[in-house]
């Protein structure tokens, strides 16, 4: 129904995408879109950390709309 906010059947997704904002003005409004539909879906973000370029998008996104988010931070030795 038009105009009705409809939650999805998941409660988390995982992203994990660049700390570049790439080359194309698309990548950065295509990051920004994926934020703005998991708040209207009401899917949390369990993201890769970064606060900058497509990542931080996502992650902003998200969170101004309310969402939870959870940054992983992962470390190879």
């Amino acid at each position: 129904m038009e105009g009705e906010t409809r939650s999805s059947r998941f409660k988390r997704i995982c992203v994990f995408c660049g700390s570049s904002s790439g080359k194309k003005p698309s990548y950065q409004e295509a990051a920004i879109e994926l934020g703005k539909e998991l708040v209207e879906k009401r899917i949390d973000l369990v993201y890769g950390g970064g606060s900058v370029g497509l990542m931080g998008l996502v992650s902003q996104a998200v969170h101004d709309g309310g969402r939870h988010v959870l940054g992983l931070c992962i470390y190879a030795f």
